[in-house]
């Protein structure tokens, strides 16, 4: 049902027994309320009963007066006015009589599941579910019976929501309004009746040990439950037993139907059948070794006597009921049993004058909280477990103590000290799990828990950790993750203020932990980093910029990984050619048809890449190529072009000054000059001037010219594969021959200093000739292999006329998406690390496509591809770019963006042959398309191609 007009809040009122305990609850109802994204419209309040035993009808009655307060003060008035309940849907929680397995009472109880979908890392506990419910969750009467209900209709159905569900954004509404019409599908029909059960009953967290550990266990399970707990001997949890925020070093046996809740343990330690065992620490540890426990309930309390924190334990059995009844038992033992095992007698349980009927484990003072002369442990309880008390030292230390009742305990709970002791002990489990996942290279998102350490001000140890990993880690990819990982908890301490994300990383403030980084010493560097990053942490826009330089440390690790590819780079002395004859190298583009995102480092040596590409030729022409020849002057003269014959950038680099911008991507020539560097021409580091390297080595200088018919940002893998044109002839000149996969590497390298970064794609989709899959392993040091696929014959011409390529009039921001995809990598977000799984695999399918020359189903390749690409990159599909492939869609089999997306050339796979003047047709009636032209393309069967031409022939 749909709220009434004038219904502007939520309201959701949890009452408590205790004053002490109502500011530390509305911390906690704060906390979610961030955590969960509730809406500024849903106001939660921990409200005090007025009497301990006014009963649920009173403290219903004062929940009302308070949310009345609160309302009439958001509304603006001065006086309380019961109006304003009217505008408001209100839920009241009672906390209820005291819980003797939690002691934040039942709405704090922590249950063993976990969201992985949750945006924090978070223990689950039952309020928790509450609100998850109101905030995304169907409701039973308000959506699945009320759909079956005679008196609605599916408009109103459909168009209404239910009032326990808070203000959420539109894609969560858009969600449920789908889930309602696809009830109303298939409920709206079918009869409704209720049933009568005879005797039927609803119990719900109940008082009983033995149900409280039913709904914690699952005893048909395979495996054990695991929660947010860092276990050492994992294989020694038995199935049907659960583990709940936890740390657990050493051999620590728990057995079927058991539970651990916030304990940090030391083993060897054995944990038997029907035991819950919570809030125990590693100095209680040494009490649970030896013995093997069954049946029982083993807490450990954090208490206040007279505003003293203490530690106090209790003990009871599985068995035992807490109902206030004058028989009963203890330890799973009548109290006669008790009392002959352990020498304890009722009096020292209960004064003379209690009543049988009131003695009871409530009242029975049995538990130690205080001993004159030193600490106590769960010793003071776990020796009545034992067999007689040899010489009764234990009995008398025991009743040597200030003992409470179960009931005069309560009072006395630090319910704040119990919330704090849990989350640190989480927040300790964490930064085990940060660790283990980073040197595991475990593809676990740590996004989660980065937001739950902000938000719980906990920053500072995770920067710690994952500062530890960075500095220690053996691998570059370990150690670029954490750095990443850094990045993302600045990125968040920044609440979205302060900035982009992506950005510049020039801070001279930063070069020096860079420089340590650049000369291999890691330790160094991350300690550096480090320094510098504490003078960063004031306001969100230098956090901001500290998470870019984070960023930029990364990819300094990157790159360093990535060289390691030049270990590939074979080279053979051939004869030099004559001076002044060009060698000239021509190359076709390259269209990529699976897989592209996964050839990106560091995927590419972290997940292992597959990309099946093709190189092609536009509009009959091999669009791309360098030519280079030796000069009598000591100089490097350079020009870029947007043909071979005409060159409309020329520079001229007499020193190395002029070269030392070879790493800075978009100054004039950078590719160029890091060529020469690459090639082992120039030496920018060097003490001689370039003038006396160039005469020194080959007594000449050199010209080298790239050019590319394709507009910038086309997709097409353009730079790489001129940064191939122009290593090949450099190597030539100089008198070296480079086969085309030692080409491949050499471009790997070269994007490195060149600082763009990359993958190998489209060096392999454009330097090697026809259809092919270029695949890497997960492992450094990083090598590409080349595989050629063979299609049936008369496929590949078969392909050419049905292949076209639209130039969308968009350029393409490669850069940008770049870093936004390695983010979501190093974070390992769940979707984007089971789409990067899916390029791979889809690859594999795509490549038998080919095989049997199927192109329907080559179709349903490029629309997949598509939609993978748009998961790995959101953002990449411009407004105009999915207008027209929406027009075209009945046009062709399948269609793609080229590259990453975000604009440059859309290739069709069209169902009829030749079919570039219809495509043309069609988009001449589609308006607000803007600049766009249709091209021919052709599947190119010679690939690079290297010639030696004389000083006038024209090439």
């Amino acid at each position: 049902m749909e709220k009434p007009q004038g219904v502007d809040w939520t309201v959701i009122i949890l009452t408590c027994q205790y004053k002490d305990s109502v500011q530390v609850f509305q911390r906690e109802l704060e906390v979610r309320q961030k955590r969960e994204q509730i809406s500024a419209g849903t106001l939660i309040l921990a409200v005090e009963d007025p009497e301990t035993q006014v009963g649920s009808g009173g403290a219903t009655l004062n929940a009302l007066l308070v949310a009345a307060e609160h309302l009439s003060a958001r509304a603006g008035f001065t006086v309380v006015t019961s109006d304003v309940l009217h505008s408001a849907w209100i839920l009241i929680l009672h906390m209820g009589r005291d819980f003797p397995f939690d002691d934040c009472g039942r709405a704090f109880t922590c249950l063993p599941v976990e969201n992985p979908q949750a945006p924090v890392e978070a223990v689950v506990c039952n309020l928790d579910c509450l609100l998850d419910i109101m905030s995304h969750r169907l409701s039973l009467f308000f959506d699945i019976l009320l759909c079956m209900a005679r008196n609605v209709n599916r408009q109103d159905f459909l168009a209404g929501r239910p009032p326990e569900m808070c203000q959420r954004d539109t894609c969560v509404e858009g969600y449920l309004q789908g889930a309602r019409a696809e009830l109303w599908k298939e409920l709206h029909d079918q009869p409704l009746t209720i049933a009568y059960i005879p005797d039927g009953s609803y119990s719900f967290m109940t008082n009983s040990a033995t149900e409280f550990l039913h709904n914690l266990t699952c005893l048909g399970a395979p495996e054990p439950q695991v929660v947010h707990s860092q276990v050492e001997e994992s294989e020694l949890l038995a199935s049907g037993s659960s583990v709940v925020s936890c740390l657990l070093e050493g051999p620590i046996h728990l057995e079927p139907g058991s539970v651990l809740q916030h304990c940090h343990l030391q083993g060897p330690i054995h944990i038997g059948t029907g035991c819950f065992v919570s809030g125990l620490d590693t100095t209680q540890s040494e009490a649970l070794q030896g013995l093997e426990l069954h049946d029982l309930v083993l807490q450990g309390h954090h208490v206040k006597l007279r505003d003293a924190p203490s530690r106090a334990f209790t003990l009871v059995g599985r068995l035992d009921s807490w109902e206030r009844q004058g028989v009963g038992t203890y330890l799973n033992m009548s109290w006669s049993e008790f009392f002959q095992k352990t020498g304890i007698r009722d009096y020292d349980l209960w004064d003379p004058d209690v009543p049988a009927a009131d003695r009871c484990l409530r009242t029975a003072r049995l538990f130690p909280v205080f001993h004159p002369s030193r600490a106590l442990g769960p010793k003071d309880m776990l020796w009545m477990l034992g067999p007689q008390d040899s010489g009764g030292a234990a009995l008398r230390g025991w009743r040597a103590s200030w003992r409470l009742s179960w009931e005069q305990l309560q009072p006395c709970l630090d319910r704040a000290a119990t919330l704090a002791s849990r989350r640190n002990l989480f927040f300790r489990q964490a930064l085990c799990k940060a660790r283990q996942v980073l040197e595991a290279r475990q593809d676990l998102s740590l996004r989660p828990l980065i937001q739950a350490a902000i938000h719980e001000g906990c920053a500072g140890p995770l920067l710690t950790t994952l500062d530890q990993v960075a500095a220690s880690a053996g691998d570059p990819g370990v150690a670029a993750r954490s750095l990443a990982c850094v990045a993302d908890v600045l990125g968040c301490m920044a609440e979205g203020l302060g900035g982009l994300r992506s950005g510049p990383a020039a801070n001279p403030e930063w070069l020096r932990p860079f420089s340590h980084l650049e000369c291999g010493d890691l330790a160094r560097g991350v300690k550096a980093l480090a320094q510098e990053r504490d003078k960063w942490l004031s306001r969100p826009a230098l956090l901001v910029r500290a998470a870019r330089h984070y960023e930029g440390a990364g990819q300094i690790l990157i790159r360093q990984a990535v060289m390691s590819a030049q270990h590939f780079i074979s080279k053979e002395q051939v004869e030099l050619p004559v001076p002044g004859h060009w060698v000239v190298v021509k190359c076709p583009a390259r269209v990529d048809f699976s897989g592209g995102w996964s050839d990106t480092p560091p995927l590419a040596y972290e997940l292992g890449g597959a990309v099946l590409g093709l190189a092609v030729r536009v509009d009959g022409r091999q669009p791309m190529g360098a030519r280079a020849r030796r000069i009598p002057e000591p100089e490097l003269w350079l020009a870029v072009g947007p043909r071979q014959d005409k060159m409309t950038l020329k520079i001229v680099c007499r020193s190395l000054e002029d070269l030392q911008d070879y790493c800075q991507p978009h100054a004039p020539g950078a590719l160029l000059k890091a060529a020469f560097i690459c090639v082992g021409i120039v030496s920018i580091s060097s003490k001689l001037p370039l003038r006396d390297q160039l005469l020194c080595t080959f007594g000449a200088g050199f010209e080298l010219h790239t050019w590319s018919e394709l507009p910038h940002g086309s997709g097409l893998g353009t730079s790489s594969i001129l940064a191939g044109a122009a290593l090949a002839a450099l190597y030539r000149v100089v008198g070296q021959a480079v086969g085309t996969e030692a080409l491949i590497h050499a471009v790997l390298y070269l994007e490195q200093v060149l600082t763009t970064g990359g993958g190998w794609q489209d060096q392999v989709g454009g330097l090697m000739p026809g259809i092919k899959v270029g695949r890497s392993q997960a492992q450094l040091p990083l090598k590409v292999e080349v595989e050629e696929i063979t299609v049936p014959e008369g496929f590949v011409q078969t392909l050419n006329d049905h292949l076209l390529l639209v130039y969308t009039g968009k350029t393409r921001l490669a850069r940008n998406l770049l870093q936004d995809v390695l983010r979501s990598w190093y974070a390992r977000l769940p979707a984007v690390v089971q789409n990067a799984h899916s390029l791979v695999q889809h690859t594999e399918k795509c490549a038998e496509a080919f095989r049997q020359g199927n192109l329907p189903m080559l179709g349903q390749c490029l629309t997949l591809y598509w939609e993978q690409k748009k998961l790995m990159a959101p953002g990449c599909e411009p407004l105009a770019v999915r207008r027209m492939m929406d027009v075209l869609a009945p046009h062709v089999h399948g269609q793609s963006l080229a590259g990453a997306g975000g604009g440059g050339f859309l290739y069709l796979l069209t169902k009829k042959p030749k079919q570039k003047e219809a495509v043309e047709a069609v988009l001449a009636k589609t308006e607000g398309l803007g600049n766009y032209s249709v091209h021919l393309v052709e599947v190119d069967t010679q690939g690079l191609s290297l010639q030696l031409l004389g000083v006038e022939a024209s090439p």
